[in-house]
């Protein structure tokens, strides 16, 4: 096949025109059109189909690529000028035009930088692995994030976006394994039990008194790495060997040896510090140490640990209310809570925590577990006043936390940076993701005590009672098991094949019963309810109806099951309303949250997926499920519709699909067979034509999905 002619310099000209819009931008092309012309024709098109994805960003950016992009042929293969374009437009995102300007036009720097990126690891292409190996330590679950500076704050681990300290990515990646690991052991060993910032107030010279603490401290820290994690502490030994900094000078040899004592605290390391100050020299710092950054470190503990106190003491209350439930005497009496510690030197304090009742051990709540391990992370005990229940009167400590934050300061700024999740959003026309662009706030239903439950149920009355029977045979369903060595019946149709490999001469099969089995369900289900301005009306009502029907025949049936509502109003405030999360009964406070499910804003669908498929990827369940009730297709008042949203959210679907998610859409919108097939696939969709079949066929669907 003859290769196409290259475009004239008229040809390209009129296609700049109307990529960089020039009637309205007023931009000059004639002069990159006549450069670009000199091209091959495949040269001249891969150039052409980055100006449209960058122009897509920003014109003005789109048009100095071009100007650039040129020259950036002679010293750069494709796969950098690619990686140099989406920074720019990632620039653009994070800090504005100006900067995403001088990522273009510094293009010699943007070489350089490729250059290391070949020999070194990238955050951004690591975070994956890093994340996992993060979650699978133990304590306080730490969250990764990249900055400038390596630091944690107690609950994210920040991370430079490069590392190429070393010669290959490898060893590169495994220096990030050693950061992760040192910064984890600073939060699980106690390095911030002590307020630094109170010690550093007191000393003439603060910085070195801190990089004195710092290099004694991060002794202590590589012995409880060494008994924590021997592998990795010998693979740290290697990267110091690699840049000669495994050499520890005399005067710190001995100090070193009583820093890996066992019983050693960061109190000791404190105290040791005073002691050496003015008399030794701060080491060099390592390759894997990080900086301490102890006004965020103290920031963040304190928020934490005001916010634990309550939600330990109104899980108390909880308890309480529970066991006055089964035993109307237990009221009547006083009732005391305690921890006792058992011995165990396998943890990093020695011990591990009992709760009791009135001398007398109980099960806490899984939430009550793991505050306790935080908290004693923090504080190396659980104080008294944490184990004296909330009394009349005390929020729920969620509520408590939304109150925090004004929804209307997201305007200016403060409601998008503290405390949101954020999540990239896939730009279909930069074939790229956007990064950290939807801010995400999980906030509570205001909950509605009156009688709409009680009437969806007498009104469902037929139904409800139907519903429950299917789930309890469901639930107590037997699966017959062919082909089995033994059993108690025998398989005709295997019995027939082996009897038939005999007569050929062929080795008979043993797998010639059948059995049956008990089946073990282990499902967890997130609903993700459509809370859009246009589901008010009979939409609102159906869904409301739907998880009520829902919830009653799930709790028959016992599995786990989560439901939350979604709504958006642009990127910086997307909203995901807590209705029922997994460790949560059943009960008079659900139900309130249910009917005081009300209309918000906009569809803006991919962020909710990401975030709920974070929470089903949370719970330890063979299947997970992630079930959309919706009444039309993804929608925003900002660029989020159309071609967009439905990319979008068809990508955020297939992130959920390989994580192991099985998502599936329940509509009313009539139009949705247009595109629903695209983004959830053509088997993975209900289209119900009449909004007042909703609650007939939701349950019916999810027993489908389940068997």
């Amino acid at each position: 096949m003859a290769a196409r002619p290259p475009l004239t310099a008229l040809e390209i000209e009129q296609q700049l025109d109307s990529l960089l819009d020039v009637e309205f931008s007023f931009l000059k092309t004639a002069a990159p059109a006549a450069i670009l012309a000199g091209l091959e024709r495949q040269e001249q098109d891969y150039i052409i189909t980055w100006v449209q994805r960058v122009a897509s960003t920003n014109i003005q950016l789109a048009y100095q690529f071009i100007t650039h992009a040129v020259d950036a042929l002679d010293s750069m293969d494709k796969r950098i000028i690619e990686a140099w374009a989406l920074h720019a437009m990632d620039t653009y995102d994070q800090t504005g035009l100006y900067k995403a300007l001088e990522v273009i036009r510094t293009v010699r720097n943007f070489v350089q930088l490729s250059h290391e990126r070949n020999a070194g690891a990238v955050f951004e292409e690591q975070v994956g692995v890093l994340g996992h190996f993060a979650h699978g330590l133990s304590g306080r679950k730490l969250k990764l994030a990249e900055a400038e500076i390596t630091y944690t704050d107690t609950e994210t681990i920040y991370l430079p976006p490069l590392l190429a300290h070393l010669p290959t990515p490898d060893q590169n990646f495994l220096l990030y394994k050693a950061l992760v690991a040192l910064l984890w052991a600073q939060t699980r060993f106690g390095t911030f039990r002590i307020k630094l910032s109170d010690q550093l107030q007191q000393q003439p010279e603060p910085e070195n008194f801190l990089a004195l603490f710092q290099s004694l401290e991060t002794l202590r820290l590589e012995a409880c790495l060494e008994r924590e994690l021997p592998g990795l502490f010998r693979d740290m030994q290697t990267l110091k060997t690699s840049l000669a900094q495994n050499n520890l000078p005399a005067a710190y040899q001995s100090l070193a040896k009583r820093l890996a004592q066992a019983d050693t605290t960061a109190e000791d390391v404190l105290q040791l510090t005073c002691e050496q100050f003015g008399k030794l020299q701060p080491l060099p710092p390592l390759c894997y140490q990080p900086s301490l950054q102890i006004e965020e470190v103290e920031a963040c503990m304190a928020k934490r640990i005001e916010m634990e106190k309550i939600r330990v003491r109104v899980n108390l209350a909880k308890i309480l209310e529970e066991m006055q439930k089964e035993n109307r005497a237990f009221e009547q009496q006083e009732h005391k809570f305690d921890i006792k510690k058992i011995p165990d030197p396998t943890t990093p304090d020695g011990f591990q925590i009992e709760l009791t009742l009135d001398d007398q051990p109980i099960a806490p709540p899984e939430e009550v577990k793991v505050l306790s391990n935080s908290i004693i992370q923090d504080l190396g005990d659980i104080p008294d006043e944490y184990l004296v229940p909330a009394g009349e009167g005390e929020y729920d400590p969620r509520v408590f936390e939304d109150k925090q934050q004004d929804p209307d300061d997201v305007w200016t700024g403060t409601y998008h940076e503290e405390g949101a999740f954020l999540y990239k959003e896939w730009d279909y026309r930069r074939q790229h993701y956007r990064k950290n662009w939807c801010a995400v706030r999980e906030v509570n239903i205001t909950p509605v005590y009156d009688d709409f439950v009680d009437s969806t149920l007498h009104k469902y009355s037929g139904l409800v009672k139907h519903l429950r029977k299917t789930f309890e045979a469901m639930r107590d369903e037997d699966r017959l098991l062919k082909r089995q060595v033994y059993g108690d019946g025998v398989d005709i149709d295997a019995l027939v094949e082996a009897l038939a490999d005999a007569h050929d001469g062929s080795e008979m099969s043993d797998r010639l019963f059948t059995r049956m089995h008990r089946v073990e369900r282990n499902i967890a289900v997130v609903f993700m309810v459509d809370m859009s301005g246009s589901t008010k009306g009979w939409i609102n009502e159906a869904e409301r109806e739907s998880l009520v029907l829902l919830s009653e025949t799930l709790e028959t049936l016992g599995d786990r099951y989560a439901i939350y509502g979604f709504s958006g109003l642009a990127r910086k405030r997307c909203e995901i309303y807590r209705i029922k999360e997994f460790d949560e009964p059943y009960n008079e406070e659900i139900k309130a949250r249910i009917s005081g499910i009300q209309p918000k804003d906009y569809t803006r669908m991919g962020f909710a997926v990401r975030h709920l498929s974070h929470i089903l990827n949370e719970v330890e369940a063979r299947t997970r499920i992630l079930i959309t009730l919706s009444d039309g297709k993804p929608d925003d008042y900002d660029s989020y519709r159309g071609d967009y949203g439905i990319e979008d959210t068809r990508r955020a679907l297939l992130e959920a699909r390989r994580e192991g998610i099985h998502p599936y859409c329940i509509t009313i919108d009539r139009e949705a067979r247009d595109y629903l097939p695209h983004m959830y696939g053509p088997a993975a969709y209900t289209v119900i034509d009449e909004v007042r079949q909703l609650p007939l066929k939701v349950s019916d669907i999810y027993r489908r999905l389940t068997t």
